[in-house]
C-alpha cells in the first residue's frame, strides 16, 4: 500500500463519517461539497471533512482509492458511499439516514 493509501485508510477510519470535500464545511469551494455538508448536516451526525484543496496527494489519491473521479466523497464508517449526486438521491428517499442509523452513527453536537 502507498503511503498515500495510508494515509486516506487512516482518514476514513478516523470518524464515523468522512467527507473528502472541496474546502471545508464552513466554507465549501465548490456547488457540490456544499450540497454535501447541508445534507450531512440534515442528517444530523457528526463528521470528519478533509479539504483537498490543500494536499494534491490526497486529492489525487482519493479518486484512485474509491475508484470514484470526482470530489466530494462520503465515507460512512470506513466504506465509499458515494459523491454529492448519490448522497442526495440517497437522502431524498430516506436511505441515507437510514444508512446512518444502521452504521449507528455518533449524531451531531
Amino acid at each position: 500500500m502507498s503511503d498515500v493509501n495510508a494515509r486516506i485508510q487512516d482518514i476514513v477510519t478516523a470518524d464515523d463519517v468522512v467527507l473528502f470535500m472541496k474546502g471545508t464545511p464552513l466554507f465549501p469551494q465548490c456547488g457540490f461539497s456544499s450540497r454535501a455538508v447541508a445534507i450531512l448536516d440534515h442528517c444530523g451526525v457528526a463528521f470528519g471533512s478533509v479539504d483537498v484543496l490543500q494536499d494534491m496527494e490526497i486529492r489525487q489519491g482519493i479518486k484512485s482509492f474509491s475508484d470514484w473521479p470526482t470530489i466530494p466523497q462520503l465515507y460512512v464508517k470506513g466504506e465509499f458511499v458515494g459523491g454529492s449526486d448519490i448522497m442526495m438521491e440517497m437522502f431524498e428517499a430516506g436511505e441515507l439516514q437510514q444508512l446512518m442509523n444502521e452504521k449507528q452513527v455518533a449524531k451531531a453536537d
